[in-house]
C-alpha cells in the first residue's frame, strides 16, 4: 500500500510517467504471486513464531533500503526482492491461525487476521499519502521499515513456539491443481483482485489530476475508504460463519460491481466518498471471505489453498495494475472503472459456478 499511497511523489521525484510507476506495483504484485506456492512448499516444516517474525525483518530491511534506492531502476530490483517474505507472511500467518483457532470459529478467526489488510487501508493509504505528498516517498517507505522491525519483534513476543501446520504432500498438491472446482474458486480471488487494484492503483493521480484534490483530501479518501473497509471486514468477520462463504463472497462481490457501475458518477471527492462505500465495505471482506471459504471447502488442503489464494491476491494486483496503467497511458482514467467492472462480474459468475460443482461433488 505504500506504493499506492505515495505514489504522487514518487513518479515526480524519479521522473517517471503513472504508467512506470503502476509498472512497480505490477512487479511487487507479480513477484509474490510466483513465490507464494514455491516458498509454501519449502517452509511447510517450519515453525510459524521463527518463519513470521524473519518475514517480518526482511520486510523492515528491505523497506529501509528502498528508501535510499537512487533511481526507478534499482527501486524495482529492490522491492521485487523486499516483497518475496510478504508472499510467506499471509498465507502462513492464516495457516497458523486455522491451526490455534477451534473447527467452529477457524472463518472468523482467519478473518480477524485479514482485518490487517483493512487497517492498512484505514491508517497506512491516508499516512503515506499524505507523508509522501508532504516529506517524500522515501519518508514513507523508512517508515514502513521502522512499523515491520515493531511488528516482528511484537511476534516474537507473544506467539507460541510449536504452531506446524501440516505439510501438504506431492499427492495432495495434484490433487488440489486437478481439482476444477476448488481451482475455479482460487480464479475468483484473482478476477475480483484484479478488479479492485485495476482501479485502485491509480486512485492518488486520479484524485490529484482528475478532481484538483490537495494532500489533506487525498488522505481523507483514503482514510474513508479504508475506514469502510474495517467495518466491512468486521461484519464479515462476525457474519461468514452464519452467511456461509459463498454466499458472502457473492454479496461482496455484488457491492463491488455496484460503485464501479456508478463510477461516472464520481466528479468531486464528496461524490467519491459516498460512491466508494459499497466497494469499500466488500473489498477486503471479499478476500476474508474468500480465505474462509477455501479452509471450509478443503480442510486437508487449506495450507496449499491460502498460499495459492495468497498467489491469486497477487496475480490479480499485478494483472489489475499492468492493464490499469496500459488504460492511462491509452485513454486516461475513464477507461478504468469499466474495465473493473467486467473483472468483478467475470468474478460473480465464476463463483456461482464453481460452487454449483463443490455441491455436486458433496451430494455424491
Amino acid at each position: 500500500m505504500v506504493t499506492v499511497g505515495s505514489l504522487n511523489d514518487l513518479t515526480r521525484s524519479l521522473g517517471i510517467s503513472v504508467a512506470e510507476g503502476g509498472r512497480l506495483i505490477a512487479l511487487a504484485a507479480a513477484t509474490m504471486c510466483l513465490s507464494a506456492p514455491l516458498a509454501a512448499g519449502i517452509v511447510a516444516g517450519f515453525d510459524r513464531r521463527r518463519l513470521l517474525s524473519a518475514a517480518l525483518a526482511w520486510y523492515a530491511l528491505g523497506h529501509l533500503l528502498c528508501a535510499f534506492a537512487p533511481d526507478y531502476g534499482v527501486l524495482m530490483v529492490l522491492r521485487a526482492l523486499t516483497v518475496l517474505t510478504a508472499s510467506v507472511f499471509t498465507p502462513q500467518a492464516a495457516a497458523a491461525m486455522g491451526v490455534l483457532a477451534p473447527p467452529a470459529q477457524r472463518g472468523g478467526a482467519i478473518g480477524f487476521v485479514f482485518l490487517g489488510w483493512s487497517l492498512a487501508l484505514v491508517l497506512g493509504m491516508p499516512l503515506h499519502s499524505w507523508i509522501g505528498e508532504t516529506f517524500g516517498w522515501r519518508t514513507a517507505f523508512a517508515l514502513v521499515a521502522v512499523l515491520a522491525g515493531v511488528a516482528a519483534s511484537w511476534l516474537w513476543r507473544v506467539v507460541p513456539d510449536g504452531i506446524r501446520p501440516p505439510a501438504v504432500s506431492a499427492s495432495a498438491w495434484r490433487e488440489l491443481l486437478t481439482h476444477p472446482a476448488l481451482m475455479a474458486v482460487v480464479a475468483v480471488t484473482a478476477l475480483q483482485s484484479a478488479g479492485q487494484f485495476g482501479v485502485q492503483a491509480y486512485l492518488a493521480p486520479y484524485y490529484r489530476q482528475q478532481l484538483g484534490a490537495d494532500a489533506t483530501t487525498i488522505s481523507l479518501l483514503f482514510f474513508w475508504t479504508g475506514l469502510c473497509g474495517l467495518i466491512g471486514n468486521v461484519l464479515m468477520t462476525r457474519r461468514v460463519d452464519r452467511l456461509g462463504p459463498p454466499r458472502a463472497v457473492l454479496l461482496t462481490l455484488g457491492a463491488i460491481a455496484f460503485s464501479l457501475a456508478i463510477w461516472p458518477l464520481a466528479g468531486s471527492p464528496l461524490a467519491v466518498a459516498l460512491v466508494i462505500v459499497p466497494w469499500a465495505l466488500g473489498g477486503f471482506a471479499t478476500s476474508s471471505a474468500q480465505q474462509a471459504r477455501l479452509s471450509a471447502a478443503a480442510p486437508a488442503l487449506a495450507p496449499a489453498l491460502l498460499a495459492l489464494n495468497s498467489s491469486a491476491i497477487y496475480l490479480g494486483h499485478a494483472a489489475g495494475s499492468a492493464s490499469g496503467g496500459l488504460i492511462v497511458a491509452a485513454q486516461g482514467y475513464a477507461g478504468l472503472a469499466p474495465v473493473g467492472l467486467l473483472w468483478i462480474l467475470s468474478a460473480a459468475g465464476l463463483s456461482v459456478w464453481a460452487e454449483r460443482r463443490l455441491r455436486r461433488g458433496r451430494g455424491a
